[in-house]
């Protein structure tokens, strides 16, 4: 079983739908073969393996999530970046969770393209949130953190109150932007 047209990017895009529908833990290259409609040894002429198909997940999801901030964060600073940038995030987590979890793999040593992916999310960040006197990449760190923290809860099904997770989000928000006012690294 083969089809003709299909590329790397084909199969990169498949598996991430298949990492946003049963997680990025659960991607196997059996799902993404069946998804495209090829066998699994014909999947390996666009992929060396499992771990080729999670790094391209991640260098798509960690493009497409800092397009979306980028696109927010726009004539924007301050509390209004801040909340911007983490909206957008939120958004992306919760559409894309397979994605979105693919976007917390720190690059592997060596590996540039990812690097310079990464670098781009920060220095957007960065950019951002320059209205704020001290930031620096342990200002970010912190702002990944409480991100990354809330919508793992959210997307893992952490929050059971029925209490509004909105009003959470942007009391964390405040809680950021009061942070980031008053940023001094120790």
């Amino acid at each position: 079983m083969s089809r003709q047209g299909l590329t790397t990017a084909a199969v990169i895009a498949t598996a991430a739908h298949v990492a946003d529908e049963v997680g990025l833990d659960r991607l196997t290259l059996a799902l993404v073969a069946e998804r495209s409609g090829v066998s699994l040894p014909a999947l390996y002429k666009h992929v060396d393996g499992l771990e080729a198909a999670r790094r391209g997940v991640t260098l798509l999801a960690t493009g497409e999530l800092t397009e979306r901030m980028t696109a927010v964060a726009a004539g924007r600073a301050g509390r209004e970046a801040l909340a911007a940038i983490a909206a957008a995030y939120r958004d992306y987590a919760v559409q894309h969770p397979g994605r979105y979890a693919a976007t917390t793999r720190a690059p592997a040593v060596g590996d540039t393209e990812h690097e310079q992916l990464g670098a781009a999310a920060v220095a957007l960040i960065e950019a951002a949130l320059a209205s704020y006197a001290a930031v620096d990449v342990h200002a970010i760190r912190y702002v990944r953190s409480v991100l990354h923290g809330f919508v793992s809860l959210e997307t893992g099904g952490g929050f059971g109150l029925p209490v509004s997770l909105d009003t959470t989000f942007a009391a964390c928000v405040d809680a950021m932007h009061a942070a980031l006012t008053d940023w001094t690294t120790p």
